[in-house]
């Protein structure tokens, strides 16, 4: 036996006896990409939802985004308060007169930036309330699904306000559309019709 083979036998031999370690409990790929989607939603500069998306193509994250204010401009952290808070505009409504723009918008626009092809590729979103460090139901509200629609996006993964997540397959938002109106859908951003109970 030369050399070579004696080493090869004894390295073999070494393992002989020793118990093996149980290997760690893998997570899954959505599991994964919506973890790295809730370290972005930390970079949110909104008091009212800290929201981060990511979107990956090929298993590839190729853009990311959080809520935040336009490139350039003061966010609501800066001014010390939020505008939509001050002017009492419930959740839901008159996104134009807010400082921020929507995590899955920045996605979709940092892509943009990059010169990315979207097509075909998963978003993940996660929510958290930043007050209490909650998990919501990081759904995309109507704007938001109307450009993921448009961005030829295949799935969205969202976080739920119990800590897992929901899978949507962009497909099934155009049929429920196509066969019934915008405001029939079911999984609406924030809570369903949570406004009629904050006017009470």
């Amino acid at each position: 036996m030369n050399k070579k083979s004696q080493n090869q036998k004894e390295k073999t031999g070494s393992l002989k006896g020793k118990s093996r370690q149980p290997a760690p409990a893998r997570i899954s790929k959505d599991k994964y990409y919506l973890g790295i989607a809730r370290e972005v939603s930390r970079r949110s500069t909104c008091f009212r939802r800290s929201i981060g998306a990511i979107i990956v193509r090929d298993d590839q994250i190729i853009s990311t985004g959080y809520v935040g204010a336009p490139r350039k401009t003061k966010d609501s952290l800066e001014h010390g308060f939020c505008l939509r808070d001050r002017l009492h505009i419930p959740h839901g409504q008159r996104y134009e007169l807010c400082r921020s723009v929507h995590a899955e918008q920045n996605a979709i626009i940092n892509a943009a930036r990059a010169g990315v092809s979207l097509l075909n590729g998963d978003m993940f979103i996660y929510g958290s309330d930043p007050k209490t460090g909650q998990p919501i139901e990081a759904f995309p509200c109507f704007i938001c699904k109307k450009m993921i629609i448009n961005a030829g996006l295949r799935r969205v993964v969202c976080s739920s306000s119990e800590g897992n997540l929901e899978i949507f397959m962009v497909d099934d938002w155009i049929r429920d559309w196509q066969k019934t109106d915008i405001i029939d859908d079911t999984h609406q951003y924030g809570k369903p019709y949570e406004n009629k109970t904050e006017k009470k």
